[in-house]
């Protein structure tokens, strides 16, 4: 598991000091997360289970009083006391402690899913809220600029280069600006409180991400071969193994059981009788056999385990078949979000190209605002879909390490 938090932090390195570091929310997610919590106790009741099958079948007390004291030669039979024991046959606590033990195997495969999935969730969730406070602050960079264009537009009109049209225009742009900030403001609200509460914590609490977030030279070899070792898949492999032990511990079931006991009959001396046993107690050591003679019960469980098995087999191919499916499409939408991260950056770079030559025309005397919007508006674009292009590459990331790590 910590092989796991080093992989995805390894990728944080730039910019990560002057924010909180994402091991450290792991860390506490993996503590304080309630459905890990869950899983654990699930698992330990599953655990102690193997106790509880230990035992024998109750021992059988009888007590019994003759109203109408039948009479013997030795005497009359006042009451009787009996006890008996029923044993399983040979083998039978162990297989149902294996049998147990093998569905708590299963059980704490769900610990290792909840904590790769809790894992992946905070990963994301954080990098959402990077995306969301960079167009922020994106946002923000672009009113700046656009107060400035909204200055050269007021002293071009006072001089007859540009109409208060121009100043307009500028100022209906910052507003919308501005409306798309608050909007992503609540947005980043909204997600903060996704991120605190799978930390188990209030949702007030702040949340400090990196300002910047660059894409590795390359990326991480990834092993598919992992993904057969997924405890996903892992978990099928152990629920086979528990029908193997229920089919074992069916086969002892189905077999005799022993039981041993002894009855007690207290008996009152004859009256004027004179003779060795006169009024000697009785004592009847006992053995029982219990067959199942008719055992279509265990019969039918045999045929149910069968089924069972094969039930699980074709789960675990579909399941091996989803998860093949997402890690192409996660290691596809990766590449995808690096070479739109490349093109945007190539595009960015040209608008500001483009941008300088503008302040340059005005330098000269010539300015035209609707260049300026256009040219603004296609730059804030590029700046955005740069940043998707960084949330997408590293989203698609943390479900590769999901599946492969």
């Amino acid at each position: 598991m910590k092989r796991i938090i080093f992989i995805l932090i390894s990728l944080l390195t730039v910019g990560f000091s002057n924010a909180q570091e994402l091991e450290i929310f792991i860390d506490e997610g993996l503590n304080n997360n309630p459905e890990i919590q869950k899983f654990e106790l699930q698992y330990n009741i599953a655990t102690e289970k193997v106790n509880e099958v230990k035992t024998l079948p109750n021992t059988e007390f009888g007590v019994g009083y003759f109203i109408s004291e039948p009479e013997t030669r030795t005497g009359a039979q006042r009451f009787k006391v009996s006890a008996k024991q029923m044993l399983p046959w040979f083998g039978t606590i162990t297989s149902r402690e294996s049998y147990v033990s093998s569905l708590a195997d299963a059980k704490y495969e769900d610990i290792v899913i909840a904590k790769r999935k809790v894992i992946a969730s905070i990963s994301q969730s954080y990098y959402n809220l990077y995306a969301s406070k960079g167009k922020q602050d994106v946002l923000t960079e672009n009113i700046k600029l656009l107060k400035t264009y909204e200055t050269l537009a007021l002293t071009s009109v006072e001089v007859g280069k540009a109409s208060a049209v121009d100043v307009l225009r500028l100022q209906m742009r910052q507003n919308e600006m501005q409306q798309l900030l608050e909007v992503l403001s609540q947005e980043f609200l909204a997600e903060q409180t996704t991120f605190n509460k799978l930390l188990n914590r209030d949702k007030t609490i702040a949340i400090n991400v990196i300002n910047e977030l660059n894409l590795p030279s390359e990326d991480f070899e990834i092993t598919s071969e992992n993904l057969a070792l997924h405890p996903e898949l892992l978990k099928y492999d152990k629920l086979y193994s528990s029908v193997e032990q229920s089919e074992l511990l069916n086969q002892k079931e189905s077999s005799p059981m022993i039981g041993f006991g002894l009855d007690y009959i207290s008996v009152n001396e004859r009256p004027n009788m004179n003779f060795s046993d006169n009024g000697k107690d009785i004592f009847m050591p006992m053995v029982s056999l219990s067959i199942p003679i008719f055992n279509n019960k265990y019969k039918s469980q045999t045929k149910q385990n069968e089924l069972q098995q094969k039930v699980i087999l074709a789960q675990k191919q579909e399941r091996l078949n989803m998860l093949e499916t997402l890690l192409d499409k996660a290691v596809n939408e990766r590449i995808s979000g690096r070479i739109s991260y490349n093109t945007q950056t190539k595009n960015l770079k040209q608008a500001k190209d483009a941008e300088t030559i503008l302040i340059r025309s005005y330098e000269t005397g010539t300015i035209d605002f609707n260049d300026v919007l256009d040219i603004q508006e296609l730059q804030l674009k590029f700046q955005i879909n740069q940043i998707e292009s960084i949330k997408t590459y590293y989203l698609q990331t943390t479900i590769i390490n999901y599946l492969t790590q």
